[in-house]
């Protein structure tokens, strides 16, 4: 008898574990990341956050006035913008063709300056502005083509969440089409970026990823929240390199890169690896810095939902910027390094993980920190990087 029962409990385990299996494949059991209940507002900013930030301006404190008034000057918080939406985005290598692919990254970069706005002066025409254009894209839009299709829909995706959260979950006034804005969301975008981009250079597949877990939060869905999570925890490994990985990087889950060659090339040639580097350091610092800034960016998202990711990733996250902000901040280029010679030009990407790992969890950050402090404040990249010394400076919340 008890034979036989030892016997049932193995074959009911064993079915178990197939049955957890059936959704990442033989890789990994599926992640279970999602709050029972969502935070909102909660992609990227909390409420907490947004009012810290606001009573600092509010007395004129320094950098959030200096970020604040450069943000209500900006063009994307004019009341006067007309939206410029489009049925079809299509964006090819390079932004070419560009049919709506820079109207799109920037009139969501415009909602969200304009919920921001609404929500540091109360002013009810911020909030009005953001849900027109809000309501322009989603009654018009219905697919984007072409090759840099899954990028140009994870940074404008990315940036829709954190408008849409905000007015929706703060605003008094109502917004009647904020369902159309989900079905947007749910329907055009998140189909598009859920499944990644493993072979495409690593900041796609991170930005993907991104705006898969924002669109997952304002729609509340905890299993396409999930598939995304584990998409992340498989890919920053293979993004940022940490010497206790071995010899080589981690491969890219779900290529085929996987022979030491293979991954060589897939880095840029790099064949010498140090604490920090990632992917694509040897190609430039611009598309190194927006994936930094998506893994930054969606450990702040899991945090505010109550699932803090940044234990799993801090070490990589603090190595990167530790990296490379030292040789924007002047540290000779070794000749070990991508041939001796990089192309600077990392922008504003470091505030939201330099406030996390530094003042949050008190890890030392000297680059960083210059570099950081140095750039304040920081703007926008255009892209889906925006105001992150208004939201994130010194913030404890």
């Amino acid at each position: 008898m008890a034979r036989t029962r030892t016997a049932l409990c193995t074959v009911l385990a064993l079915l178990a574990g197939l049955l957890s299996l059936q959704f990442t494949g033989a890789a990994a059991p599926r992640a279970t990341a999602a709050p029972a209940t969502f935070a909102h507002p909660g992609v990227l900013v909390s409420r907490a956050q947004l009012d810290y930030a606001r009573s600092k301006v509010q007395a004129g404190q320094q950098p959030w006035k200096a970020a604040y008034d450069d943000m209500l000057a900006s063009s994307y918080a004019s009341l006067s913008r007309t939206p410029k939406p489009r049925a079809v985005v299509e964006c090819g290598s390079s932004s070419n063709p560009n049919y709506g692919c820079t109207d799109e990254r920037q009139d969501a970069i415009a909602a969200y300056t304009d919920a921001l706005a609404w929500y540091f002066t109360r002013d009810s025409r911020y909030a009005k502005k953001s849900i027109e254009i809000m309501d322009a894209w989603s009654a018009t839009i219905t697919d984007h083509t072409n090759s840099n299709a899954p990028l140009q829909t994870g940074w404008s995706g990315s940036t829709w969440p954190r408008a849409a959260e905000i007015i929706k979950y703060t605003y008094d006034g109502g917004w009647p089409g904020a369902g159309r804005f989900a079905t947007m969301l749910r329907n055009v975008y998140l189909p598009e970026v859920i499944n990644g981009a493993a072979t495409k250079n690593g900041n796609w597949e991170l930005v993907m990823t991104e705006a898969a877990i924002g669109i997952s939060v304002f729609i509340e869905d905890r299993a396409s929240y999930d598939k995304a999570v584990a998409t992340y925890l498989a890919r920053v490994p293979a993004y940022i390199y940490l010497t206790s990985d071995g010899d080589l990087p981690k491969p890219p889950a779900g290529s085929s890169i996987d022979t030491s060659a293979e991954i060589i090339k897939y880095w840029q040639g790099q064949s010498t690896f140090a604490d920090g580097l990632a992917q694509e350091t040897c190609r430039d610092f611009g598309h190194t810095g927006w994936g930094i800034a998506s893994v930054a960016d969606i450990a702040e998202t899991s945090r505010i939902q109550g699932q803090d990711l940044y234990p799993k990733i801090q070490d990589r996250l603090r190595y990167a910027l530790g990296f490379h902000t030292s040789y924007e901040n002047g540290t000779a280029v070794p000749s070990w390094l991508c041939g001796g010679s990089v192309k600077k030009g990392l922008a504003e990407v470091t505030e939201v993980g330099y406030n996390a790992l530094h003042n949050r969890l008190g890890i030392a950050m000297a680059n960083t920190q210059q570099y950081t402090e140095g750039h304040r404040p920081s703007g926008t990249d255009n892209y889906f990087n925006a105001w992150t010394t208004l939201t994130h400076a010194n913030n404890p919340s």
